[in-house]
């Protein structure tokens, strides 16, 4: 094994610990979700903006695609409007819960509770995975890796939104500075991750991804589990669009980390 596949690889059982604490966390979430920033995705600017990535690098023929941590159902819609078969996956069952009553009745749809890291889907049975802020929770991202590859079909693909969460960038850090001074004067965003930041700031640090993760970490890993072509395309259309209707806290949340979207191809 190597020694970035080693690193990557904690002990099983603190994993399971983990990634209870991680089930309960988001379950907890679930509950105003989407009234967090960043986390719903309004019909507009900022829907057109997230969805453009699907579109360029899935096109337009219809494909069977699976969402992993698919959460409250945000991007589930936008992959489900390009008319894809979508199976959106989530270990939460208070997440699937508001994702299903959202999506009732919808044809191409179906719902799965499992583990994003160990699916047991059948082997290549997926044109295209899609996932958003889940890389950098993984508890065996190598591992991880190699089984979303296994899922693909020859020439499938892999679609990765994802980001830096660990570290602020230079001017991340004058925004969070002015984000306080916002909370201090008007009071806090209980919606926001800060609400239950303790508990957010105690899983990163138990994550291998815990110090942070970049696309420059993620493309060697993508390459060793297979993955051929990898490209990569810019998160910035997204954060302007959301500042189009954001207040002034939200949009300083915009610049505060550096983020990705990365789409590896298995080769064919």
């Amino acid at each position: 094994m190597s020694e970035l596949a080693e690193r990557a690889r904690p002990d099983a059982r603190a994993n399971f610990d983990l990634k209870d604490e991680i089930r309960d966390y988001w379950s907890k979430r679930s509950e105003t979700f989407d009234l967090a920033f960043g986390h719903r995705i309004p019909h507009g600017p900022e829907f057109d903006a997230w969805q453009k990535p699907v579109r360029d690098f899935l096109g337009a023929k219809p494909l069977r695609v699976l969402e992993l941590a698919c959460g409250t159902g945000e991007v589930t819609r936008l992959i489900h409007d390009l008319g894809h078969d979508v199976t959106a996956l989530d270990f939460s069952e208070a997440m699937l819960a508001v994702a299903g009553k959202k999506h009732a009745g919808k044809p191409r749809l179906r719902f799965l509770l499992a583990d994003a890291e160990n699916t047991m889907e059948p082997d290549e049975r997926y044109d295209a995975i899609v996932c958003r802020h889940l890389v950098w929770t993984l508890t065996q991202p190598q591992a991880t890796l190699g089984e979303w590859f296994r899922l693909l079909k020859p020439g499938g693909k892999l679609l990765v939104f994802d980001g830096d969460w660990a570290k602020p960038t230079t001017v991340g850090r004058l925004a969070t500075w002015a984000i306080r001074q916002i909370d201090r004067v008007i009071g806090p965003d209980n919606h926001y991750d800060g609400a239950l930041s303790d508990r957010h700031a105690t899983i990163m640090q138990n994550l291998p991804f815990g110090e942070g993760l970049t696309a420059e970490t993620l493309l060697p890993m993508l390459k060793l589990a297979g993955f051929g072509t990898i490209e990569r395309t810019s998160h910035r259309p997204i954060a302007a669009a959301q500042r189009k209707t954001a207040n002034l806290r939200n949009c300083l949340r915009t610049f505060v980390y550096r983020r990705f979207i990365l789409c590896a191809h298995k080769p064919g």
